[in-house]
């Protein structure tokens, strides 16, 4: 079981509250020379490995085109980092399924992809995950 990745999921985590700073984040993912990132999206099987640095560009690119297209707002609010400049745990939110995600309810929303420097450890084995979901996730890898 992962320590450190437990700690830091369920640690303070900042949100990116404009579209403008999630390309920011973005950008520090990628300055950090691609290493070392799982990609995880709870309710599916953990990763194996490390995203490689394609891996990794398809994923921000394709998540960064479906928060834009399917949050419909003018403000992000749904990413949040421990550390904008050098992150190490980043937690994104389904814009078709936020629930509660500022953590306010005694059920709080699962993210519906985790980003980690730290082998994630399951989240959600009782999350029902919508087809649309499913099928985006296969798409991604295939």
């Amino acid at each position: 079981m992962s320590e450190e990745f437990l700690e830091k999921y369920n640690g303070i985590l900042r949100g990116v509250m404009q579209w403008e700073k999630l390309d920011d984040l973005w950008s520090a993912i990628r300055n950090q020379k691609y290493e070392g990132w799982y990609i995880y999206a709870p309710g599916h099987d953990l990763p194996e490995k490390l995203a490689d640095r394609e891996e990794l560009d398809q994923f921000i690119l394709r998540m960064d085109t479906l928060l834009r297209k399917e949050h419909g707002e003018d403000y992000c609010g749904i990413v949040y980092a421990d550390d904008f400049s050098n992150p190490a745990l980043v937690k994104i939110f389904d814009p078709n399924n936020l629930g509660s995600s500022c953590g306010s309810s005694n059920a709080p929303a699962q993210p519906g992809w985790v980003m980690s420097r730290d082998k994630p450890v399951p989240l959600g084995t009782d999350v029902i995950l919508p087809g649309n979901r499913k099928r985006w996730w296969n798409r991604l890898w295939n």
